[in-house]
């Protein structure tokens, strides 16, 4: 059979049912042949088909997508996804093709074949396998390309086949793929596990720390058992589904740009458990010598350096598979820590999600009060894409409820804008049963705009929420509160090309509806955001909107900028507040 035949059977041997594309002349025989085999998923850019294929893999249950890319522009294209699904250890396949194995100019050369480019040089930095397949290689050799995401922590994979090699004829055995068992990850042993226990009962002030690390399957499966420990339970934004907003015992989201209770909560801890995060400079804050300060750390993570980092600094490091050591965690004794779990409570109760310290001007909506009326309209069912940067991003991992079954999707190492639609748009495919709802500011929302046609035309069930604010918030604020408010092309105003999203939503049939206030009892809103198919709705926000609490910097004696710690955010909280909730700082 022809090659790109096989490789589409060894594909399906290997789980993938979908893939996303643009069509190019350099992977013709690939397209041809994955398309009898798998279901093939046409998209504007090529950008759009690795961020869709990664948001894919994140919600589905049962089914994998992968990304197919020509040479040349099709590889530098989708380089921005690949870079994202590496930072954030995500599982993304994307094929590329490539000129005749003859045109190839393997260095010597800028450029032999055609749209030639050194995808394997491009890609080697960001990826866990990179792969130039110039020959025909067998079932088990095409699998161990695979083998580093079953063991290690996982990343995107990169194989580029030359137009000539997709057209060979070959006469391969039919294989199985359980001839070639792949290793399994590298487990924390039941004494260390046994030892981490006995810290944390006789702990007086435990925190365990859930990152993504920690497999939605198992957070599920044990969600009694983590519920009945007497343990604040928190997690890390890409863990942000772990555990339902409800939870007795959940205490939030701490970060730079986290909740303010969780912050005060985790920093007042005596010990934390960070399970399956690599503890980010975000996550522990810039001041990262400040985190936890009168606490210690135990840091469980796959990624041997991320734990050797040394930043924050930790009292002990175990290496191993997160939902192992969880499940194994949950069967010791952790002790009774009532005092303290209802002390984290009283915080929680005392700040509110949303504070009253931003400043919304009239005839515009406060982005903290409608993402917390979002909360209150999505059900367990939905998915929820809260983009990846800028201020729609923030104020949804501040202030958004999460619920059971829930799931949350976002790629924030990265921090690129743009990634919402092509998300939202991987997970729609990836769950067509379900109501897919993204949140993304104008300026990240125009960045990959082309795939509205994507959603149009595959009538995908997505509510888009558009943060209306003319540009750029986030630089915008930048440049007003470093540069005494000179701005250079971060709104209309300043030249950027913000385009009128009700005129270019009809463009493609698509319903759009400006909203300037949203209440639980608005009939019109209510019809649109429970019928199916995609709606756009504009939420009109203040170009002078302020976003707060936020970790803030501030000029040392010797005129360097210093951040603050997690539990001092700006502004500051009532003084009576503070002694309230600062106990054990």
């Amino acid at each position: 059979m022809k090659y790109s035949d096989q490789i589409a059977e060894w594909l399906v041997n290997l789980g993938y049912t979908h893939f996303f594309f643009v069509s190019g002349g350099n992977i013709m025989h690939l397209l041809n042949s994955f398309s009898k085999k798998l279901i093939p998923i046409p998209v504007i850019h090529e950008v759009a088909a690795g961020i869709a294929a990664e948001y894919f893999n994140e919600t589905s249950d049962n089914n994998k997508a992968f990304a197919l890319v020509t040479a040349g522009p099709g590889v530098t294209n989708i380089l921005t996804a690949i870079a994202g699904a590496y930072l954030e250890s995500r599982d993304l396949l994307v094929i590329g093709g490539q000129v005749k194995t003859a045109d190839l100019s393997r260095g010597k050369l800028r450029q032999r074949g055609i749209q030639e480019i050194d995808g394997i040089a491009l890609v080697k930095s960001i990826t866990k396998t990179a792969f130039l397949m110039d020959r025909v290689v067998n079932f088990k050799k095409f699998c161990s390309l695979f083998a580093k995401n079953n063991s290690e922590r996982p990343g995107p994979i990169f194989i580029e086949i030359p137009l000539d090699i997709q057209a060979r004829i070959t006469n391969f055995p039919i294989t199985n793929i359980n001839t070639f068992p792949c290793a399994a990850m590298k487990k924390v042993s039941k004494v260390n596990i046994s030892m981490v226990a006995k810290k944390i009962f006789s702990s007086k002030r435990p925190v365990i720390l859930i990152g993504g690390g920690v497999s939605r399957s198992v957070a599920l499966k044990f969600k009694d058992k983590l519920e009945l420990i007497n343990i604040p339970i928190m997690t890390t934004w890409n863990g942000a589904d772990r555990i339902s907003a409800d939870q007795k015992n959940y205490r939030g989201r701490p970060n730079t740009w986290g909740q303010r209770s969780a912050n005060l909560i985790i920093q007042q801890s005596d010990l934390v458990i960070a399970i399956g995060t690599r503890l980010s400079l975000q996550q522990t804050g810039f001041n990262w010598k400040s985190f936890v300060p009168n606490g210690k750390i135990i840091h469980i993570d796959i990624d041997k350096k991320e734990l050797q980092k040394k930043h924050p600094k930790t009292t002990l490091t175990l290496e191993g598979d997160a939902n192992h050591f969880l499940i194994n965690l949950l069967k010791c004794k952790l002790g009774n820590h009532i005092e303290w779990i209802n002390y984290s409570a009283l915080i929680r109760n005392l700040i509110p999600l949303v504070e009253d310290v931003n400043k919304t001007r009239k005839n515009f909506l406060s982005p903290y009060s409608f993402v917390s009326t979002l909360s209150k309209i999505t059900n367990s069912s939905d998915i929820i894409i809260p983009c990846s940067s800028g201020s729609a991003f923030t104020v949804m991992m501040q202030t958004y409820e999460q619920k059971y079954k829930q799931k949350i999707v976002t790629n924030k190492g990265l921090a690129s804008m743009g990634y919402g639609l092509s998300g939202a748009i991987g997970a729609a495919i990836a769950n067509p049963k379900k109501r897919i709802i993204l949140v993304e500011g104008d300026g990240g929302f125009a960045q990959n705009l082309q795939e509205i046609g994507t959603a149009s035309i595959n009538k995908l069930n997505i509510k888009i929420f558009i943060f209306d604010d003319s540009g750029y918030a986030s630089i915008r604020a930048t440049q007003k509160n470093y540069f005494g408010g000179k701005y250079i092309g971060c709104d209309r105003k300043t030249g950027l090309g913000i385009p009128d999203w009700k005129k270019l939503f009809s463009v493609w049939g698509i319903n759009a509806f400006i909203i300037k206030k949203l209440t639980l009892t608005d009939k019109t809103f209510k019809t649109n955001f429970s019928k199916k198919g995609t709606v756009a709705f504009i939420i009109k926000i203040d170009p002078e909107q302020t976003y707060f609490p936020k970790i803030t910097s501030f000029v040392t004696k010797n005129g360097s900028m210093q951040s603050k710690p997690l539990h001092k955010m700006s502004p500051d909280l009532p003084e009576n507040i503070y002694k309230k909730v600062s106990r054990y700082l």
